[in-house]
């Protein structure tokens, strides 16, 4: 993760806020970077396939 998003990302909290806020917010970020970064590797699953997928569950 890079410091820009860190900083990004507390500027969006309040001014007070709890460790717990702070560290969903930095996990949900970091979380969506990675998600683009396989939709950008296409290292993603199409619709049909999940449904597939969850039929055998």
């Amino acid at each position: 993760m890079k410091r820009d998003k860190v900083i990004d990302a507390v500027n969006e909290l309040p001014q007070e806020f709890d460790l717990e806020e702070l560290m969903e917010k930095l996990i949900f970020v970091e979380k969506v970077e990675q998600g683009l970064k396989h939709l950008d590797e296409g290292k993603t699953v199409d619709h049909a396939q999940v449904k597939e997928m969850v039929k055998k569950w």
